[in-house]
């Protein structure tokens, strides 16, 4: 993806038989000849370019398409060859079918770049107002549905330069001056990237928002608490909802922490080793919101390291997600009968008209295992690859704009869930019984470990703890009273939690005021 001779000049010449905003222009092929510069007024002013010999090979004005073009251009690296490349490998190599995503990025990377050529002088102020007109322009076209792609221009920095060249004509020739396209795409890509992470962080908050609304609704219900898949303890349905809550914290930490060390200009790394040409990276990168330029240019226009963490977190969240789903797809089973969801987030059997199906649940579920292949492949792609860059690494964009489309739909479509599902208290009290769920809480106030014997008794007579009488508890323990009352069935083992979160109602109307105030529920 490497651009040439973009770090010792002022700017690609281009040998042009068209006039400024023809669609003809052409690339030329590289002659040795050498920079000369000299400063004014404390600025750099370019004396000399890099003079190419020319090699017409310019396209036809007219109708663009996407994918068929009438002449193919020269590409922005082929001065050197006689030869277009054939039309497999133009089909093979494209990346324009999904880079053109990075669009507005790439148009915000090419303006501060402008800028700071502007105020270091290497570009006048007019030519900059024209780039950035120009780019405004183009951005209006794309976002009207009136740009047309063309995979003769490869990706989307092709695209948008050679429409911005066909616009203005030489100025936008400069604004390839000290920037190739592999620093230009990973700041296009990290500037994506930080976006993405802001929007999956507002649909964490909102599903936080969803489950503690839930658990608020639903406060006091007491629901069977599993291990091993089998009832263990009574839980506050509060409690259990408030879990998944705090996962998603720990999501959205994760995130905030990747953002962090993402948040670093790849801009002015060049192809790799940088420029000779006074340019301020300090400047681009404040004027794009990044924290510092990346010290080292090698590892600019190299690193993955931040697509791996942000996959990586979206992995963890999706794994939570799934989690979620499972537990909701059991309750909504006949077996369970705990939760039923709303017909608005259901659906039916073709050929079984009895069956409501959480199909959204089920497909949260699934679509996890998209989001771990994403993760899977990013890190199969970067495992064996030399410095610097390798054209391996324009395969890094299709996972990761799966991995947030995912991650997105699954974050909303779990919220609709919440929002639309009635827990069965009569099929959760029913349930509650059976299991002897009380029998830890009578572990507690026995200290010593009589609580096996207590249920071996209650299964030989059929009944609940509580149904044991108090010559039956003694003839276990001569040291029970008639207290044990107070610690047997479910409500009261809730009440007798109150290690600092546990299931005990104070503790979690602790936790419920906590995350109330954490999301600012009722405060908006």
């Amino acid at each position: 993806m490497e651009s040439h001779l973009l770090t010792s000049s002022s700017s690609l010449l281009y040998s042009s038989s068209a006039t400024a905003g023809s669609s003809a222009f052409n690339h030329v092929k590289p002659h040795c000849s050498i920079i000369s510069s000299f400063p004014v007024c404390g600025k750099w002013k370019i004396g000399a370019q890099r003079v190419c010999s020319v090699k017409a090979m310019a396209a036809s004005p007219g109708a663009q398409s996407h994918g068929q073009v009438p002449n193919k251009e020269a590409k922005l690296w082929g001065g050197r060859f006689e030869e277009s490349v054939t039309d497999i490998v133009e089909k093979f190599t494209e990346s324009i079918s999904f880079d053109k995503e990075l669009y507005k990025h790439d148009i915000m990377g090419s303006k501060a770049h402008a800028s700071m050529l502007a105020a270091q002088g290497l570009m006048s102020a007019s030519d900059r107002d024209s780039i950035v007109q120009g780019l405004d322009e183009i951005q209006k076209k794309i976002e009207g549905g009136e740009f047309v792609w063309r995979t003769d221009r490869e990706d989307v920095h092709m695209n948008i330069e050679a429409a911005l060249i066909d616009m203005i004509g030489e100025p936008a020739k400069k604004l390839h001056t000290a920037r190739s396209r592999n620093d230009q795409v990973l700041t296009d890509f990290r500037l994506w990237c930080r976006d993405a992470i802001d929007r999956i962080l507002a649909s964490v908050k909102h599903l936080q928002v969803a489950l503690l609304t839930l658990a608020l609704k639903n406060e006091g219900l007491i629901v069977p608490g599993y291990t091993h898949l089998q009832r263990a303890q009574p839980v506050l349905l509060s409690h259990l909802l408030l879990a998944f809550v705090e996962q998603l914290d720990r999501d959205a930490g994760r995130l905030l922490d990747c953002r962090t060390r993402m948040n670093f200009s790849p801009l002015g790394a060049c192809a790799l080793a940088g420029t000779g040409l006074p340019i301020d990276r300090f400047m681009t990168s404040d004027s794009l919101g990044f924290t510092a330029p990346m010290r080292n240019s090698i590892d600019a226009v190299s690193d993955r390291d931040f697509v791996l963490e942000f996959l990586s977190a979206n992995a963890i969240i999706g794994i939570h997600l799934s989690r979620l789903g499972e537990e909701w797809v059991l309750w909504a089973s006949e077996e369970f009968g705990f939760i039923t969801p709303s017909d608005s987030v259901s659906t039916g059997s073709s050929i079984m008209p009895q069956k409501k199906n959480p199909d959204p649940m089920e497909l949260v579920r699934g679509k996890s295992a998209r989001v771990v292949g994403d993760l899977v492949t990013l890190l199969t792609l970067c495992k064996g690859l030399p410095l610097a860059y390798n054209r391996d690494l324009q395969e890094d964009k299709e996972p990761v704009f799966d991995s947030v489309k995912t991650i997105v739909g699954m974050l909303e479509v779990s919220a609709e869930f919440a929002q639309n599902i009635t827990f069965n208290k009569q099929r959760i009290e029913k349930a509650l019984p059976a299991g002897y769920l009380d029998a830890t809480t009578l572990a507690d106030y026995l200290v010593k470990k009589v609580a096996g014997r207590s249920v071996a008794l209650c299964v030989a007579k059929g009944c609940q703890l509580q149904g044991l009488s108090l010559d039956e508890f003694r003839s276990i323990s001569p040291v029970i009273d008639d207290d044990v009352y107070g610690y047997l069935g479910v409500e009261n083992a809730i009440k007798n939690f109150s290690s600092y979160g546990s299931t005990g109602s104070a503790p979690v109307s602790d936790q419920l005021e906590y995350w109330v105030a954490r999301l600012e529920i009722g405060t908006k």
